[in-house]
């Protein structure tokens, strides 16, 4: 039985960087307000924003239009959050500023999904002792539940685990998403799917960024299970 859908906080992070996060976000942010919900998209730090590239919340504004789509720091140099501020030569983002936007959020929207950068343990910033602070911190902190977008080839079985462990230590509950699911699936791509359908809560196409806005709001809820707002309960579809 899968769980219910999911409302409140839900933090999307990743295996590694550029699996997908942001067109799964965008994706689950769809989904939800087709079933009628508010959605508000916060990005806590955007790093790399030198090259003019657009920010993550444009691209999911631009697929989706949610209700609210905030970044709250960005950096010019493409690196870890923290190491970007260091670098940029400015104060670091600081936990419970984070923690009270978030629940700030969470007061006027039924679902706020919050974009990590990278992996769960990337430093994000820092604690008002001056020690770091990461995504799972951040988790535990308002009470998340986390989405954790996963590559779908070789490789990802050993990421996701470690992902999905370290959530579990910290008594955070977690879904599996896989971020770029290709158009041909090989046998590898298969055998990630059966190993890891315990945890499975939606696979999104490979490259549907490029998608016309309104043919990704129409389809998102195909790519999602019902936990996720989605409609999709058979994976041999």
């Amino acid at each position: 039985m899968s769980a219910p859908p999911v409302r409140g906080v839900v933090m999307v992070t990743g295996t590694d960087t550029g699996v997908g996060k942001t067109v799964v976000t965008a994706a689950i942010a769809s989904a939800a307000i087709a079933t009628g919900l508010t959605v508000s998209v916060v990005k806590p730090a955007q790093t790399g924003t030198a090259d003019g590239a657009p920010l993550d919340v444009d691209e999911i504004s631009r697929l989706v239009a949610p209700h609210a789509a905030t970044t709250l720091v960005e950096y010019p140099d493409p690196l870890a959050p923290l190491m970007a501020a260091r670098v940029a030569g400015v104060t670091p983002l600081e936990l419970y500023d984070v923690v009270d936007a978030v629940r700030a959020q969470a007061k006027d929207f039924d679902l706020v999904l919050v974009e990590g950068a990278g992996g769960l343990l990337v430093p994000m910033g820092v604690r008002p002792s001056g020690a770091p602070w990461t995504m799972g911190d951040l988790a535990v902190s308002v009470d998340a539940t986390v989405v954790v977008v996963a590559r779908a080839g070789l490789g990802t079985l050993n990421h996701t685990a470690l992902t999905l462990e370290a959530l579990q230590r910290r008594a955070v509950a977690a879904h599996v998403v896989f971020g770029s699911w290709p158009a041909e699936p090989e046998r590898v791509h298969w055998s990630n799917l059966d190993e890891l359908l315990p945890h499975l809560a939606g696979s999104v196409p490979a490259d549907v960024g490029d998608s016309d806005p309104g043919v990704f709001r129409r389809s998102a809820p195909g790519w999602l299970t019902p936990t996720l707002h989605g409609v999709l309960d058979d994976w041999d579809s």
